[in-house]
């Protein structure tokens, strides 16, 4: 019995181009001007390490969360009514076919964008587990939050199959000893991936 594992962002919903308008917006509050740099350096990323690499070491935890909420409100707002339009085109057909198979959603983002599109599209019926970078002690790179959902499957890591978009996400399956599908909609070139599609087909 072999697994599938899914990134949400990138790989379930389109979700980058909104989150860089909504990350655009946030920071324009403070009077920070999104640069592309910044935009590439978020990929993958959990809100607190990408709060922080935006807006510096000196802020306190406490604030580090604030901003991340309030961003990450701000996203959800923008999202609205947009969310089928937002997944990534031929997910629910894949999902559908393979539905028999153990399947999770392992990612880093915030628990609360994971069940707006899981809920919101119908879709969460389809996974046996959801891990987030919170649940785990380390988010990816690291392989803890593939390394958990196939701990709830019960499945071995070497039979699992991990779908992603972005180069911590890659490295966080082969460090879980995962092979990996690459999907093009973030970096066309993932290092790793055994397989690179440009989408769930």
């Amino acid at each position: 019995m072999i697994a599938f594992l899914f990134d949400l962002d990138g790989v379930i919903v389109d979700s980058n181009p909104m989150h860089r308008r909504a990350w655009e917006v946030f920071n324009r509050r403070y009077g920070v001007e999104t640069t592309d740099a910044m935009h590439e350096r978020m990929y993958g990323k959990r809100n607190d390490e990408i709060v922080r690499d935006f807006f510096g070491d000196a802020l306190s935890d406490e604030e580090v969360a604030m901003r991340g909420a309030a961003k990450e409100t701000l996203y959800r707002e923008m999202v609205g009514a947009e969310i089928d339009r937002m997944l990534v085109p031929g997910v629910r057909d894949f999902l559908g076919r393979h539905r028999e198979l153990p399947m999770a959603v392992g990612s880093n983002a915030e628990p609360e964008n994971i069940a707006l599109f899981l809920d919101g599209a119908g879709l969460r019926p389809y996974f046996r587990a959801v891990v987030d970078g919170h649940q785990v002690e380390r988010p990816k790179p690291h392989p803890d939050v593939y390394l958990r959902a196939a701990e709830i499957l019960n499945i071995p890591p070497a039979a699992c199959i991990v779908f992603e978009d972005s180069h911590s996400g890659v490295a966080a399956g082969l460090a879980a000893g995962m092979q990996v599908i690459g999907l093009c909609t973030t970096h066309v070139n993932l290092p790793g991936a055994v397989l690179t599609i440009l989408g769930p087909e």
